[in-house]
């Protein structure tokens, strides 16, 4: 059994009292250890050019990439721009989602979360998007889980949301 551990991840001000990790060192690191499979999960990705050529360099490894985004108003989403066009223009080879169909009781609904799946056995659960400010000057909390049951847990409901087509490729 894979042994578990958390850790409290923190961008924005720091003391010296408690030793945090940053956001972007978390995602940077977990996307360079990936061996088989990585899957984010925000509602925006822009202006996050280290995240993008760690993508990249995953990709070239041989790791499959997919990504969730909220999608554009033309698309049943919410935003006025194609964050999957977007995403698509700077790594060509991730697979990505969007939820485009909202039944009731979610009409309206957002795609908030902000995640990442590593492998199945790490998961990065956080309150920051994948955006330059997210990354880099918000305040932002999140936890880095490794091992234990909730890694593959996330991940099974997120493939699971595939396989019942609440979210399509975008």
């Amino acid at each position: 059994e894979r042994e578990l551990s958390v850790e409290l991840v923190w961008t924005g001000p720091t003391t010296r009292f408690v030793p945090t990790r940053r956001t972007e060192q978390v995602l940077l690191d977990l996307i360079a250890s990936a061996t088989t499979d990585l899957f984010l999960v925000s509602f925006v990705a822009y202006d996050v050019r280290s995240v993008v050529t760690a993508m990249n360099e995953s990709a070239g490894r041989g790791v499959r990439l997919r990504v969730l985004l909220e999608a554009s108003t033309s698309h049943g989403g919410s935003l006025n721009y194609d964050p999957a066009a977007t995403m698509r223009a700077s790594v060509p080879t991730a697979e990505l989602f969007t939820w485009k169909e909202k039944p009731e009781p979610f009409v309206d609904g957002k795609v908030h979360a902000k995640v990442a799946v590593i492998d199945s056995s790490r998961a990065f659960i956080t309150s920051a998007n994948l955006t330059g400010h997210a990354l880099e000057k918000n305040m932002e909390a999140g936890v880095l889980i490794n091992g234990g049951p909730v890694p593959k847990t996330l991940s099974d409901h997120l493939q699971a949301l595939i396989d019942v087509q609440i979210i399509e490729r975008a």
